[in-house]
């Protein structure tokens, strides 16, 4: 007989009742935000019990409108972000643990008021087989061990593998609760660097598999000792994965209903990323890049992000950049960043944009410049207060990081207009861009071509949302399981409050004030200023100034090659030259190699003339090498491989240009004394002048006796009338006017006909 409930106890149930559905609520609210990847936000009772309703209904389908989307808390608070990546460096040795336990340890401090549950993303790269070798296994399980770990319960921890990830690397895998790998990768062959496998290692691979259970156990061994086989097994419990001698008893008992080999004795067990997902479902996802790897994880995309400043301190610098964006501009931008970084190691790059556009080609070449920075070494991070708009938002996009005030403008129409073919341009290159940055393109491209129609799209059951022009829906894997919620404005620009809402931008701040607590900065950062040496580098770096460098320095040289010794014009051609190199290298554009390559290409000319003349091998390597030399210090690369580079190379083939025609102008200048050099006597004939015309036509004539009309000589045979006669060192034909004349006779010229010469004894004269 059940026992009747006191008033007591009547008013305890309802009470106990209301408890016991708060915390649901409360719990269903946090993992939906965890599934979701959306920062955590507060909520009252009324909104956690609505969302929980509309999840249960929906099967946790995001179907809320672009304009309702929650908006981020006041920027006031500072906010961070509930998912970072953190690349691993291969080789696991030295004091990589450390580091990498201190950066986690800084996140941590982060995450300690986040609602939900933070993702902590590991990437692991690879590397060749010497340096997965060299990971050390006591930092390897330090590491772990450390990822294993009850600090880390509440993050949710993944391995992102993209290339071979062999040796005691694979421990810290193990120690993650979710493995994500490319399909190329390679993972496995622990033992690699153990040429005797001692307890100690063998326990510590144990330890961590039985912690975490994302490898089973025996594959894990398998990977670690070559001497073990490694089967997977169908029993009628399940599938499992098993050694030789578990496998032995388990046939004895009947109970195995078939056997597959996984790894054979002998060799250590591996695995490619498709093997890991598709063959033994033992990784929960393929992905080729980390736009597929937010998409696996659930979280919106452009959230994952990377922060070089975990565990190092942040080493900042400010940039401002506003008014037009023009070629100066970009290329002082660049300059005082890329000093920053080499001369201070700064890892932290804030740029502060008030700009409505101007150059587009420019601002590419800016925005690859920024998208460019390795993320793992250096942080930017783009402030709008104002405005950023046209060509000015890409830039802004090209950071790691954009925060804006809530009246900024980023895109829509700027200072100037951009015409059909810079717009047909300027789409490849920010296809490229966000592929580069692991973003979709359709938004930014639609910050500068107001024609481009955008669409929310979503993707039911997981409540996936992302922004799609048509033409990158169809570029998708299943562009069928998306469905369309409504066309996004952008014609004009988006304000704050909607590119955060758009995911473009990543939070809202007050002013400039705010953004420093943000970031805990409690004084004014480093402010990379235009100095007087900027305006000179960036005068003479300048196409035009460079390319009349160029044909200066040809053009002094050609006519130094034309006198004798070193004067003032051969002193004029190396200053040209020198400012030309200077310029560039402190532009950013020509480096060491390019200055040696110009070095070298002048002493093969030098041998070709000097040493070895005639020989043309010299010659035309030494011209090649000075070409290659120009070509490479008007540009940033050696190949073009993108839109932007394509468009820079008719900079580097007009300074090719400008250098071959100050060489022409000079030898058309120059002709007629060019002769008169010691140098080009070695490699080319003299031109006469006219006096030597006619001298040389005398001489080279059959005969030209005239010059012997009134010479004495001595007749050398007898003259019946003709014979030799002798005058001076000469010996000539000569015939006498009718006497004989004997010989030894002395006589002398008394006229000349051709190859006749007549003469006549001198008595007789």
């Amino acid at each position: 007989m059940m026992k009747p409930i006191t008033a007591g106890e009547q008013r305890f149930v309802p009470t106990m009742l209301g408890l016991l559905i708060s915390a649901c609520a409360v719990n269903f609210c946090s993992a939906a935000e965890d599934n979701n990847g959306i920062d955590g936000v507060a909520k009252d009772a009324k909104g956690v019990a609505k969302d929980a309703a509309k999840d249960t209904k929906g099967a946790a389908k995001d179907s809320v409108p672009a304009k309702e989307v929650p908006q981020p808390r006041q920027a006031s608070a500072p906010r961070a972000a509930t998912s970072y990546l953190i690349r691993v460096p291969i080789p696991i040795a030295g004091e990589v643990d450390t580091r990498l336990k201190a950066m986690i340890g800084e996140l941590l401090e982060r995450w300690e008021d986040a609602a939900g549950r933070p993702t902590l993303v590991l990437e692991f790269s690879g590397g060749d087989e010497g340096l997965q070798r060299a990971s050390q296994f006591e930092r390897a399980l330090s590491l772990a061990r450390f990822l294993a770990s009850e600090k880390l319960s509440r993050v949710r921890t993944v391995a992102y593998l993209t290339g071979p990830v062999r040796g005691h690397a694979v421990l810290p895998v193990l120690a993650c609760e979710q493995i994500i790998a490319h399909p190329d990768a390679e993972f496995g062959q622990a033992g690699l660097a153990e040429d005797a496998l001692d307890s100690t290692v063998r326990s510590g691979y144990v330890e961590i598999a039985e912690r975490r259970r994302t490898i089973p156990t025996p594959v894990v061994l398998g990977m670690l000792d070559p001497q073990l086989a490694v089967a997977r097994v169908q029993t009628q419990d399940g599938t499992r994965f098993v050694l030789a001698d578990e496998l032995s008893e388990l046939q004895k008992q009947a109970a195995v209903r078939s056997v597959e080999q996984v790894f054979p004795a002998g060799q250590l067990g591996s695995f490619t990323g498709t093997e890991l997902r598709v063959k033994y479902n033992l990784a929960t996802h393929l992905v080729r890049d980390r736009l597929q790897l937010a998409s696996a994880l659930q979280l919106p995309v452009g959230t994952l992000e990377e922060d070089p400043t975990l565990g190092a301190g942040r080493r900042a610098v400010r940039v401002d950049l506003s008014g037009p964006i023009k070629s100066d501009t970009v290329s002082w931008v660049e300059r005082g960043i890329r000093e920053k970084i080499a001369q201070d190691q700064v890892n932290f790059v804030c740029l502060v944009i008030d700009s409505p556009g101007g150059s587009p080609t420019d601002s590419m070449r800016l925005a690859a410049y920024l998208s460019g920075l390795n993320p793992s070494e250096v942080r930017t991070v783009a402030f709008v207060g104002s405005e950023a708009r046209a060509d000015a938002a890409l830039v802004a996009l090209a950071c790691d990081q954009l925060l804006m005030t809530e009246a900024a403008v980023l895109g829509g129409p700027g200072a100037r207009r951009i015409s059909d073919q810079q717009l047909e341009a300027l789409r490849t290159a920010v296809r490229e861009l966000a592929g580069t940055k692991g973003v979709d393109w359709s938004l930014p491209v639609a910050m500068i071509d107001p024609n481009l129609t955008v669409q929310r799209w979503t993707r039911p059951g997981t409540g996936e949302v992302r922004y799609f022009s048509e033409q990158e829906l169809a570029e998708q894997e299943h562009p069928e399981d998306w469905r369309a919620e409504g066309e996004i404005e952008t014609g004009n620009g988006v304000q704050g409050r909607e590119a955060v809402e758009l995911r473009l931008a990543r939070f809202t701040v007050a002013d400039w004030e705010d953004l420093k607590r943000m970031y805990h900065f409690e004084s004014e950062l480093t402010i990379v200023d235009r100095n007087w040496a900027h305006t000179i580098v960036e005068f003479l770096a300048s196409p035009r100034i460079a390319g009349v460098l160029l044909f200066l320095a040809w053009f002094a040289l050609m006519i130094e090659f034309s006198s004798p010794g070193l004067g003032l014009p051969g002193f004029a051609s190396a200053v040209c030259f020198v400012l030309f190199f200077w310029a560039n290298f402190l532009h950013g554009t020509a480096g060491w190699l390019e200055i040696l390559l110009f070095a070298t290409g002048l002493a093969c000319l030098a041998l070709e003339l000097f040493v070895l003349p005639g020989v043309g091998a010299f010659g035309i390597g030494g011209g090649l090498l000075i070409i290659a030399s120009i070509v490479l210090a008007s540009q940033t690369f050696v190949i073009p491989r993108n839109a932007y580079q394509w468009s820079q190379l008719p900079t580097s083939v007009f300074m090719l240009a400008a250098a071959g025609g100050g060489a022409l102008a000079a030898m058309l200048v120059a002709r007629r004394l060019m002769t008169d050099a010691p140098v080009f006597r070695r490699v080319a004939l003299e031109t006469p002048n006219e006096q030597q015309l006619e001298h040389l036509r005398y001489h080279e004539a059959l005969v030209h006796l005239d010059y012997l009309v009134g010479q004495h000589g001595v007749a050398l045979t007898q003259l019946t009338p003709s014979g030799k006669a002798k005058f001076g060192d000469a010996r000539v034909d000569v015939i006498s006017d009718g006497d004989v004349v004997p010989r030894g006779a002395d006589i002398v010229v008394i006229e000349v006909r051709g190859n006749e010469v007549l003469v006549r004894p001198l008595e007789i004269a």
